[in-house]
């Protein structure tokens, strides 16, 4: 059974790095070459109208982070721990769930960062990812993982807004017409909407930076402030990376280039910034999965061990559970699409079942929170944000079905 993490005293500095690392492990779990490919593809086909679909979306992800981050930080549980003591079994399934999901979406991670490095130094996809991995494995071999956790998730995420800045700069992009859409949308295409709140809370990604926290002590009543603050930032940052792809996709767009091929977001930037473009997307893409790996790894394994694990023994599993991806990846060369489909209907499945089992200690299971008295109006917008992951996890079921087709 999983106890609640004793209060121990954590240095300002470290604090303040834990809390970064949290936000920013969110956020670059969110950012994968998923997030990328979705954003470029969703941009051509909607053109500025798609400014309307990024801020619902960033407005439903508040709602559902929010209530996620303080329903787990005030109760120092994780969410596998709350869904047993809530309804004996459900930790498991959720659990299950997102482990199962996680293990397979972690090969098309592993898979991206090839890619990455084959657009930025020219590199075999192949070895590209073996590289890839094995730096994800240095991560968490290294003594001090969790900081060194920390440190790589925030620099990173920080180098991927910065490229993608000057990318959007040069893309030219127009900027009056896209804050008029954000608004006054001249088309709104709600199926669109759905798949960037999937992909940006679903599955393993709802629980990253929120089980992170955890481990950092960062727990209990006393500490909503800082929690409510890095929940918030966390989205806004996935926003932030969002809403600049989007510009330099639509500067391309707009300026008359027809987009084609396989790769839509390397041939943006190529025509955005030249050949320096595609060096700059090709850091980008291996950044985005690298986190993506780190993330989907770190939560995974999270699901699997309690605060009473040792840590060396936590970091051992989590270097199996990439190590197991890798040799994978570099078996198939690539994440077979059946399975995708599959980690993508059980992230569908995830989200309505682990929110709703948090939402229901909310309400119902104040022991649980240690006597806190939980905001009605949190509450409420959880529960409207839930409606609509039912709907999420409604659609996931026809990928589900794609299988046996």
């Amino acid at each position: 059974m999983e106890t609640k993490p004793t209060k121990v005293k954590v240095r300002p500095n470290a604090k303040r790095t834990a809390l970064l690392g949290a936000m920013f492990l969110m956020a670059t779990s969110a950012i994968g070459p998923g997030f990328i490919t979705q954003t470029t593809v969703f941009t051509v086909q909607l053109g500025a109208a798609f400014a309307f679909a990024i801020l619902v979306s960033i407005l439903v992800d508040i709602a559902v982070q929010m209530n996620v981050w303080r329903i787990i930080g005030v109760s120092g549980l994780r969410a596998q721990t709350l869904g047993n003591k809530v309804l004996p079994g459900a930790g498991w399934l959720l659990a299950g769930l997102v482990f199962i999901g996680g293990l397979v979406f972690n090969i098309g991670n592993i898979a991206g960062t090839g890619l990455g490095m084959n657009a930025m130094l020219g590199v075999d996809t192949k070895v590209g990812g073996a590289i890839s991995a094995a730096v994800a494995i240095f991560i968490f071999l290294s003594k001090k993982a969790g900081l060194a956790l920390d440190r790589i998730v925030v620099a990173l995420g920080a180098i991927m807004i910065l490229l993608m800045l000057y990318v959007a700069i040069s893309a030219a992009p127009p900027v009056g017409e896209a804050l008029k859409n954000t608004v006054l949308p001249e088309q709104v295409d709600f199926l669109t909407i759905t798949t960037l709140i999937g992909g940006t809370v679903g599955g393993y990604i709802t629980y990253a930076g929120a089980h992170r926290l955890l481990d950092s002590g960062t727990t209990g009543p006393g500490h909503v402030k800082d929690i409510t603050k890095v929940s918030l930032l966390g989205i806004i940052v996935t926003g932030v990376m969002r809403m600049l792809l989007f510009l330099a996709i639509l500067g391309v767009v707009a300026s008359g280039v027809t987009l084609a091929g396989d790769n839509l977001a390397a041939d943006a930037f190529y025509h955005a910034a030249g050949e320096i473009g595609l060096r700059m997307f090709g850091i980008v893409f291996w950044a985005a999965a690298l986190t993506s790996v780190i993330g989907a790894a770190y939560t995974s394994v999270s699901f699997i061990t309690t605060p009473a694990t040792k840590d060396r023994t936590r970091s051992l599993l989590t270097v199996a559970f990439i190590a197991v991806c890798t040799v994978a990846f570099l078996l198939l060369g690539q994440a077979p699409q059946t399975l995708l489909v599959f980690a993508g209907a059980f992230n569908g499945l995830i989200l309505p079942l682990g929110f709703g089992i948090l939402l229901w200690a909310a309400w119902r299971r104040r022991d649980l929170l240690n006597g806190y008295d939980y905001p009605k109006w949190l509450l409420i917008i959880g529960v409207l944000s839930w409606a609509l992951t039912l709907f999420l996890g409604w659609n996931s079921l026809s990928g589900l079905a794609a299988l046996w087709q």
